[in-house]
């Protein structure tokens, strides 16, 4: 009889004919293995992007402009994309970054929708209820180390005051009368703060002349943007309203220097 350190050296039978040891992993027939590959990783580096989104409040609303491309890598490849959407007659929405997971959480809220209309007991999706979603939404899929690669702005009216907040691909969010995502977020809020701060009361055509200064200086400066962009309105009396697109026609004058 072998001694105990000897049989100790034998691996342990299979549990079946050609089957997996105790402790092993069971490689089934045509497939292979590799034991010592990384783990799949998933939503760590989108593809097909969009820029930045940016958006302020005025007297009667709020407007969000966005540009219409969206960049294969560093392609300009999809050159009409809208990446502001209409949720409802009272909210509109804003996307940056991965153009995939914009459409996965669009067909989501969607279905939101549908279903509110199917109940009609006279509620309606509110701004700040679906800035609180998309915040738990955006939160579970970080803390699962699968982020939906996106940031959000999204306006409306709640209790009949203008509205607008926003969040990131990690849940982070927040609630502002002035908020620029991605390169934006740099180079468009200073601009936007201080007309801001100067005229809190301004006009439509104040605000739209403003987010028109903020898409020019993007266009020249950011490598990812676009000389076409959407602008997005929504007021009380006029409702929801998304224009364009409207074009950008850039200064390369100082080019020379």
């Amino acid at each position: 009889m072998a001694s105990f350190s000897t049989m100790d050296t034998f691996s342990p039978a299979p549990f079946w004919q050609n089957g997996p040891a105790p402790g092993a992993i069971y490689n089934f027939p045509g497939r292979v293995v590799n034991q010592n590959a990384n783990p799949i990783q998933v939503s760590q580096s989108p593809v097909t992007t969009g820029t930045s989104v940016v958006g302020v409040q005025f007297k009667d609303g709020v407007l969000i402009a966005a540009d219409t491309l969206a960049s294969y890598g560093s392609l300009a490849r999809y050159r009409s994309v809208e990446r502001i959407m209409k949720v409802n007659d009272n909210i509109i929405l804003g996307a940056g970054g991965d153009y995939a997971d914009f459409q996965y959480l669009k067909t989501m809220i969607d279905q939101k929708i549908l279903e509110e209309h199917c109940l009609d007991d006279g509620f309606t999706l509110k701004p700040k209820s679906l800035h609180c979603w998309l915040t738990r939404v955006l939160y579970n899929r970080r803390s699962k180390f699968d982020p939906l690669w996106n940031n959000f702005i999204i306006a409306g009216f709640d209790n009949g005051k203008p509205f607008m907040g926003t969040v990131d691909k990690l849940g982070t969010a927040y609630v502002d009368p002035v908020i620029a995502t991605g390169y934006g977020a740099y180079m468009a809020t200073p601009l936007l703060r201080k007309a801001y701060e100067a005229n809190p009361e301004m006009s439509e055509e104040e605000a739209a002349h403003l987010l028109h200064q903020c898409m020019e200086v993007l266009y020249l400066r950011d490598g990812r943007s676009f000389p076409k962009y959407q602008l997005g309105v929504i007021t009380k009396e006029k409702g929801i309203e998304i224009k364009g697109p409207i074009d950008v026609k850039g200064h390369w004058a100082i080019a020379g220097m």
